[in-house]
């Protein structure tokens, strides 16, 4: 009896060790619902018996300062849009890692394309969605360089096809309290956008694993003399020194402005505060906010306009 039982147990420790010896030693990803990538095409066509809405993240491959993945705009995007289609029916698929951003080039592992090749991909890409059934897209610019893409494949897609398109910040944007949006206090914001305390804060609650705080550090910031004016009136939120900073900041090298990423940055981060100051917990407070505005978005686009059946 003895015998018999140790052997059991043997087996018991064995037979897994051997599965995991045979299968590569590097693989983590579980299957999630209503992502592309890991879907059959009869788990998509069963979608499709559901909901004609797709969400396509256009995000970038670009550094992140010394402690953010080159590839945080792509997981940022990938993961929130698996958060929105964990609760409301809708088809996530990515179809790219790069996006537009040449003023990073002179830090490694950079890669952008130009917007000519970035709206063709993308407008292809939907239209072998529509030919199967998909109706509705959503384009999400996890990557805020993308905006102006993204509206342009939005307009392709709405004067050329039978599908209707919308970006996916416009509608999340419908759905916030405009009374909660305005600041309550009249002290200025220090300026955090790529790379700094609120993108890296988002990376630590959606793929901690890849963000290397220990090697964060705070960038030295210069402007052009001509801009050096307006990041002052950017903190007060002045809307329209924001707009005009921002149309000439981070702009390539080869434009002359001097608002290149390594001309404005130390370390590739774009902001007055310190990376180190960011938490999970500022994270996860910003993803459920962002994703639980999306939902309501999605789900009042299929309320005010039903699917029609083909």
């Amino acid at each position: 009896m003895r015998t018999w039982l140790a052997l059991m147990v043997v087996v018991t420790f064995c037979i897994p060790a051997q599965v995991d010896a045979q299968t590569n030693p590097l693989w983590s990803e579980r299957k999630v619902k209503n992502f592309l990538p890991h879907m059959t095409w009869p788990e998509v066509r069963d979608l499709l018996s559901r909901t004609d809405m797709v969400l396509i993240p256009v995000p970038a491959l670009e550094q992140h300062g010394f402690q953010g993945p080159i590839g945080t705009d792509y997981y940022t995007g990938v993961e929130q849009s698996k958060l929105i289609a964990q609760r409301t029916d809708i088809l996530v698929a990515p179809i790219l890692l790069v996006g537009q951003s040449p003023y990073h080039l002179a830090f490694p592992g950079s890669i952008p394309l130009s917007a000519e090749t970035l709206q063709r991909v993308y407008f292809e890409a939907v239209q072998s969605l529509i030919d199967q059934g998909f109706r509705r897209i959503l384009l999400y610019a996890s990557h805020a360089g993308n905006q102006y893409i993204t509206s342009f494949v939005a307009d392709r897609i709405n004067q050329e096809t039978p599908a209707v398109a919308v970006s996916l910040a416009d509608g999340v944007a419908a759905m916030r309290d405009p009374a909660g949006s305005q600041s309550t206090s009249n002290q200025p914001v220090p300026f955090d956008r790529h790379g700094g305390v609120t993108e890296t804060s988002g990376a630590l609650y959606l793929f901690p694993t890849l963000v290397q705080m220990d090697k964060a550090e705070r960038a030295t910031l210069s402007v052009p003399p001509a801009l050096s004016s307006l990041p002052p009136l950017v903190a007060t939120g002045d809307r329209a020194a924001t707009l005009v900073f921002l149309a000439e900041a981070l702009k390539p090298k080869a434009t002359g402005k001097g608002t290149s990423t390594a001309e404005m940055s130390t370390t590739g981060v774009w902001s007055e505060r310190d990376p180190r100051e960011a938490t999970a917990e500022q994270g996860r407070q910003a993803t459920e906010t962002f994703v639980d505005a999306a939902v309501r978005f999605i789900e009042r686009w299929k309320q005010l306009r039903p699917r029609q059946r083909q």
